[in-house]
């Protein structure tokens, strides 16, 4: 199963997660200081949250990059194959710690400049991981 996953950055994460609890119906998946994720069933969505202490209110500095979360290694292999006969600029980041887990995954950008990733977990909750806050991708 893939799933879209939109990452935001919000100005108090207790507000927010308060907030997308009650607009989804569902429990954080995971909670860390400064960092929420949801894994909604309906729509598919894989929402993270990332406080941002200079966050001001209204649209504009609340996306901080888009995904694709995929199944495993193997489909995040065929999708880089795919796209980088497409695309030259890949970002490539084998069994990076991200996000309070393992990941295997590549960036790629759009037009625009928004920065897209494809993704696959491959362990929720490694060892050794800073759980005050200091995951070297969420800060």
């Amino acid at each position: 199963m893939s799933r879209v996953q939109l990452a935001l950055n919000v100005s108090d994460i207790d507000s927010a997660v308060d907030f997308y609890t009650n607009l989804f119906g569902v429990t954080a998946h995971k909670r860390r200081p400064g960092y929420a994720n949801f894994e909604v069933v309906d729509p598919p969505l894989k929402l993270v949250l990332f406080e941002t202490k200079d966050r001001v209110p209204g649209v504009e500095g609340a996306l901080n990059h888009i995904g694709v979360e995929v199944e495993d290694t193997q489909e995040v292999g065929a999708r880089d194959a795919e796209l980088s006969a497409v695309f030259a600029d890949l970002r490539r980041e084998p069994g990076v710690v991200c996000c309070h887990a393992t990941q295997e995954k590549f960036w790629l950008s759009d037009p625009d400049g928004v920065e897209w990733e494809v993704y696959a977990i491959t362990d929720d909750a490694p060892d050794g991981l800073d759980l005050q806050g200091q995951d070297p991708c969420c800060a």
